[in-house]
């Protein structure tokens, strides 16, 4: 009987340990969203030190990809870190960079347990943290939230073992299918609470890309413009192969507050390339792709290069087929407005049908959402 009561309270223990466990993993997990956004090339982690059921220490990876999540955690826990555990949404780094590896820098503070979500797929990791842990005698836990650190952490993962930014294309729709009436006249298909979702949306996207004809029709800021979270804009990518983008567009008047890159055929005429970089914009030529248009997957492999790993595309509907088509969309966010457009409107996806999305096999719904009247999608691959 005794031998009983013992089992039971040992199972009750691991079973308050492991709630225990995923409490402070949901936390780091909430921790590294706060620096989507704002920490490329690096992936933006977040990180929890606990000791004693008590947490001793935050941290999250800082604007411009550093301090890393785990040093700014190690840093405010200070000398009470000794014999602690980290919680850590991505296994440490264990190689020298611009900063000294995270791994070392745990082992020096004293940390006696980490449990990481997900391992770094960058060669210059890939086990490695782990392996630099445990041999410093550190116990290491690894896949506690892997699914939901996987999806916080697609950027990265993407940029690395695919050479491209992870792609979230963003679509606001009518009943109907419609993102506009005919003509290109402005048309709110939803209300002021999706507004401020696409905005946050936008804070937490390295980049944020149009099409030229958006530019012309719609003359976009492309910032946010949430109360205090101006600074937190994107870069604004212009898909713009013959270089028609007007030297008095909001884009280019702002070119020197957030930065706004073009991209252009090395055809397009170098005066007006000349220019547009006088003004702040930033060129990216690129080499002739189809007559219609540039080259996608040569686009997104400049932008990895230049180290964006989240990129949300915006519009309009020919550039949002165009991704679908080539197979380059890893996540849509489709918000429903209530009202129907009609006959005549803009279809979401020029000639492909929605249903290329809603109803694909290759893709899956992760999220959903309701604001008001107004709905919203999430799609991942499936």
């Amino acid at each position: 009987m005794i031998f009983r009561i013992l089992e039971d309270q040992f199972a009750q223990k691991i079973r308050e340990t492991k709630d225990a466990d995923r409490r402070f993993m949901q936390l780091a997990l909430a921790l590294g969203k706060r620096g989507q956004g704002r920490t490329w090339p690096n992936p933006s982690v977040g990180a929890v030190i606990v000791k004693d059921g008590v947490i001793v220490g935050r941290g999250w990876t800082q604007p411009g990809g550093r301090p890393h999540g785990e040093p700014e955690a190690l840093r405010r826990a200070g000398e009470v870190a000794r014999g602690a555990t980290l919680y850590v949404t991505l296994e440490p780094c264990s190689h020298f960079g611009k900063s000294p590896p995270c791994a070392d820098a745990v082992i020096a503070a004293g940390i006696t347990r980490v449990v990481a979500a997900i391992e770094d797929p960058n060669p210059e990791v890939a086990g490695q943290g782990h392996a630099r842990l445990r041999a410093a005698g550190i116990t290491v836990d690894v896949g506690l939230c892997a699914a939901e650190a996987a999806f916080d952490h697609a950027g990265h993962f993407r940029r690395i073992r695919d050479k491209r930014p992870h792609v979230v294309l963003k679509l606001a729709v009518s009943p109907d299918g419609k993102i506009g009436v005919a003509g290109g006249k402005p048309l709110a298909i939803t209300g002021e609470a999706v507004r401020n979702r696409v905005h946050l949306l936008r804070a937490q996207s390295d980049a944020i890309l149009v099409g030229i004809g958006t530019v012309l029709a719609d003359d976009p800021q492309l910032n946010c413009r949430l109360p205090g979270m101006e600074a937190r804009s994107p870069v604004r990518v212009v898909l713009d192969k013959s270089l028609r983008i007007p030297a008095a567009s909001q884009l280019v008047r702002t070119a020197r507050e957030t930065p706004l890159w073009v991209v252009s055929s090395e055809l397009a005429e170098a005066a007006t390339a000349t220019r547009l970089g006088a003004a702040g914009a930033q060129m990216l030529r690129m080499p002739p792709g189809r007559a219609s248009g540039l080259d996608l997957p040569a686009v997104l492999y400049v932008l990895a290069e230049k180290g964006i790993s989240r990129l949300m595309v915006e519009g309009g509907s020919r550039v949002a087929a165009s991704f679908v088509a080539a197979d380059l969309v890893d996540e849509i966010w489709l918000f429903r407005g209530a009202e129907a457009v009609g006959p005549g409107g803009v279809d979401a996806l020029d000639a492909l049908p929605l249903s290329k999305i809603t109803q694909s096999q290759a893709y899956k719904v992760h999220a959903s959402e309701t604001f008001d009247k107004d709905t919203l999608t999430i799609y991942e691959r499936a």
